[in-house]
């Protein structure tokens, strides 16, 4: 892994200041659990998952700057972040190092066409998300709801990034199965769809699609560096250079400790590092590169 290279981080959240706060955060798809340890016990719903989840800070830290020291310590030199009063306000702060995405519900229809020009117009995000699984009810990815937000991020010239395979959260997993990512990048050819979360166990499958359709890639969200697919490192290694991004997922589940002492031991190509860990992403979000490399503090 080269250390020389200013990285971009598809993935980063701010800390929460209290853990009332951070349980509260996943309230929007609590409807859809069922057992009683995601209802009562987890303080949050994929805590079976996560260990020592970092997201937590005193409430007189400052979310913005412990984020920005964070980066400056792992050379990220650009994070993608959600739309929110935090990440507004770490883009007016820091010009150039974060780029905002919204989170879309297809269950509130036209409204979520209206917020998404909204957000484009006034925020400049670069993308939408969508969690298929935590829609209240639950959405397939291929479901007629989700298609007026595809011909949406089409006219806006915006990628969706979209969680594929088993969810984590103990709800039913049938609106992420992978083979739905195959109608959808039929009948929209000029959408860029990015793939969250693993796509796990339905790795090779996810290759098999991102070879047949240009406009679909994948993200490491979620997993540390050692848990990475095989079958993901054999297609960036191979055929798929251009097609797989790093996002590092940091505070909401993995340590950036934790995802920077496992990285060096991927086994990426020399080649393969630089188009994964920066030149992907700046291409596929559109995202304008603060220097050629660096960033932060090596």
């Amino acid at each position: 892994m080269p250390t020389d290279i200013g990285i971009v981080d598809l993935g980063i959240g701010f800390p929460y200041r209290s853990h009332e706060e951070k349980k509260a955060a996943y309230d929007f798809f609590r409807a859809n659990l069922k057992d009683e340890q995601s209802l009562r016990e987890f303080e949050f719903p994929a805590q079976y998952m996560f260990k020592d989840v970092p997201d937590v800070v005193a409430p007189d830290v400052d979310p913005v700057q412990w984020i920005v020291d964070k980066m400056d310590a792992f050379n990220i030199e650009i994070a993608k972040v959600q739309l929110s009063p935090n990440g507004i306000r770490a883009k007016q702060e820091h010009p150039g190092r974060f780029y905002l995405s919204m989170s879309v519900d297809p269950n509130k229809g036209v409204q979520t066409l209206r917020d998404m020009e909204k957000a484009k117009a006034e925020h400049d995000i670069v993308s939408v998300s969508c969690f298929p699984c935590g829609c209240v009810p639950q959405v397939a990815i291929d479901d007629p709801k989700m298609y007026p937000i595809y011909a949406k991020c089409v006219e806006l010239d915006i990628p969706i990034c979209i969680n594929g395979g088993i969810v984590g959260p103990r709800m039913p997993s049938w609106p992420q199965h992978v083979e739905r990512f195959d109608p959808v990048l039929y009948d929209f050819p000029e959408l860029t769809m990015v793939m969250m979360h693993g796509g796990e166990p339905w790795t090779a499958l996810a290759v098999k699609l991102m070879l047949k359709w240009p406009g679909l890639h994948y993200m490491t969200s979620a997993f540390a560096p050692k848990h990475y697919p095989k079958d993901i490192i054999e297609y960036a290694n191979t055929r798929g250079a251009d097609k797989i991004m790093y996002c590092g997922y940091f505070p909401a589940g993995l340590t950036l400790e934790r995802q920077f002492r496992d990285m060096p031991n991927v086994p990426f190509k020399d080649d393969v590092w630089p188009k994964f860990l920066r030149e992907n992403a700046l291409r596929v979000f559109k995202m304008a590169p603060l220097a050629p490399s660096g960033g932060g503090a090596p």
